[in-house]
């Protein structure tokens, strides 16, 4: 724990760390899904004779800067984040463009996207069943409607959203809605699911492949307009440290070969709503795998 810290504060003060054959520095970012990656991948590359140091719990930004500077030589990203956020491509387009485009655009910068998973953990807006407030919703249109009507719907969304062209600013302009700042609860992304559990919100920002929607019975919005790109979780490395370490991709793709929504949902739920450890989720995949 205390070396991810230090490496956590050393890619944020910008200090690239070199890299040789056999010793590979795994990034991650700071939530469930992407913590379970991050160990799955250490345990994974351990396993097969690589000395690892992780580094994951960064946000989207810092994490991929820290792959662009060598600090990090690989972590799992998703493709819309990769188009939007970092290509900036605003094209609508299929998830076998998506992928296609950022390989192509992140290849120019010497990062090389293996090959994708099945688990596309792209937005989505769940609300409560039982909720008044949001009771006859379907769809995002609904959604837009209440709020083009002047309706109090409190969103919890992560930090991020609200000022993502992927997230609240390009859905507001897809929809034709202004949410409005009083009608906003940014909070930690781990709190969303409370909030509105407790009824404090009326509707949350979620990621499709969390194991937290089943388990409280919640309901997603349908993207009715289509706005939301594919997220396919995709493992990313850097070119010299892969054309170096041939058998990271070989063993990496393995895994993202094994991975879809529902095995997502599953292990995010063992931790999320079953209370496990990150740890002990990622041993008991890759051992129930024959991975370890």
């Amino acid at each position: 724990m205390i070396r991810n810290k230090l490496m956590a504060l050393a890619v944020a003060m910008g200090m690239a760390t070199p890299v040789a054959a056999q010793e590979i520095t795994v990034g991650g970012k700071g939530f469930t899904e992407q913590l379970i990656l991050a160990e799955m991948t250490t345990r994974l590359l351990e396993a097969n004779g690589f000395e690892v140091e992780k580094a994951d719990g960064m946000g989207t930004t810092v994490v991929r800067q820290a792959l662009e500077s060598g600090a990090v030589d690989l972590y799992w990203e998703y493709t819309g984040t990769s188009l939007v956020t970092f290509n900036k491509v605003e094209e609508r387009l299929s998830p076998e463009e998506t992928y296609q485009r950022v390989k192509e655009l992140d290849g120019e910068k010497g990062l090389v996207w293996l090959a994708p998973s099945n688990a596309n953990n792209t937005y989505a807006l769940a609300i409560r069943k039982d909720d008044p407030v949001t009771e006859g919703m379907a769809t995002l249109s609904d959604l837009a409607a209440a709020y083009s009507e002047g309706r109090a719907v409190l969103m919890a969304t992560t930090a991020e959203f609200p000022r993502r062209d992927d997230g609240l600013l390009g859905l507001q302009e897809t929809y034709a809605f202004e949410a409005g700042r009083a009608n906003i609860r940014p909070m930690d992304g781990g709190l969303v699911f409370d909030a509105l559990s407790s009824g404090n919100v009326n509707v949350a920002v979620v990621g499709a492949t969390d194991g937290r929607i089943a388990a409280m019975d919640l309901q997603l919005l349908g993207d009715d307009k289509s706005f939301f790109p594919n997220y396919a979780l995709v493992p990313v490395v850097r070119a010299e440290v892969l054309e170096a370490n041939p058998q990271i991709g070989t063993l990496l793709e393995d895994l993202s070969g094994r991975l879809n929504d529902a095995t997502m949902q599953r292990l995010n739920g063992m931790v999320d709503v079953n209370g496990q450890s990150v740890e002990q989720v990622a041993e008991t995949y890759l051992s129930e795998e024959g991975l370890l």
